[in-house]
């Protein structure tokens, strides 16, 4: 349990630039498995961003694939966490949601991220972050915050589907399928879910067979003509949850999500 590191098993040889020999993939994989759900507790979103940061800081990595064990990619935070410790459970989440999804962002490499099952919640914090996105047949994605009583994580659903669209799913915690989304032009392959992993890496692989100065360099100035301020602008969001939180509205919320078995 909790966020590993590996590589990949190996593609084709490919010879180095100087023509001897193989040369390593340059893929690192951070893999989540936080049963029974990948609800990540605060320790879990920090340790994701370690890693995250970790693989882009090695010299010899030149993409990333961002998977998950277990029955879906992720399902967001711990709620039980938060309404077993209160505020200060809430601003250690959000700080760590914030590191995890900068981690994503600000990785000096491409990150691929591989869904399956449901992505919800700071799932979409992290996917929305991501350069791509290799989805199984059966993901789906969405912010069933205001049924939790959170907000958060538009900024990043805005960047998989258009404006109008993510209003509606946000106001109605509605889901989109990998379908819809590739669509859209977010999601880049949709897969059987037993070929979720093969295609991941086969993406990483034809970024990874880049140069790696120069990859860094792209995802650096491709990051700097963002037309959004990822960082801020969810910040910004996080204000709006604190709010929700000292009115009170927030425990109502949830209290009745607990009810409910959600």
């Amino acid at each position: 349990m909790g966020v590993s590191t590996s590589s990949p098993e190996k593609g084709p040889e490919r010879n180095g630039p100087e023509g001897n020999g193989p040369e390593r993939d340059g893929i690192a994989v951070v893999t989540v498995d936080f049963p029974p759900v990948n609800a990540l507790p605060v320790k879990g979103w920090f340790a994701l961003a370690d890693a995250v940061r970790a693989a882009g800081r090695d010299p010899e990595i030149r993409c990333v694939v961002l998977m998950a064990e277990g029955r879906g990619f992720n399902a967001g935070v711990d709620i039980k966490e938060i309404q077993k410790d209160g505020h200060s459970a809430l601003i250690d989440v959000n700080h760590a949601c914030a590191e995890a999804f900068a981690a994503v962002y600000d990785c000096a490499v491409p990150v691929v991220a591989a869904v399956h099952g449901y992505c919800l919640g700071g799932g979409i914090g992290l996917v929305g972050n991501a350069d791509a996105i290799v989805a199984s047949e059966d993901a789906t994605f969405g912010l069933p915050e205001l049924d939790r009583g959170a907000l958060g994580a538009a900024t990043h659903l805005a960047r998989l589907v258009p404006q109008h669209l993510m209003r509606a799913l946000y106001y109605t915690s509605r889901t989109a399928t990998a379908a819809e989304l590739h669509a859209h032009g977010s999601v880049w392959r949709v897969v059987q879910r037993a070929e979720l992993r093969t295609a991941a890496l086969d993406l990483a692989r034809e970024i990874a067979a880049k140069d790696g100065q120069l990859l860094r360099l792209a995802k650096a100035a491709i990051n700097g003509i963002d037309p959004v301020d990822v960082r801020r602008s969810y910040r910004f969001e996080q204000g709006f949850t604190f709010e929700a939180n000292l009115s009170g509205v927030a425990d109502r919320v949830r209290d009745r999500f607990g009810r409910d078995g959600g």
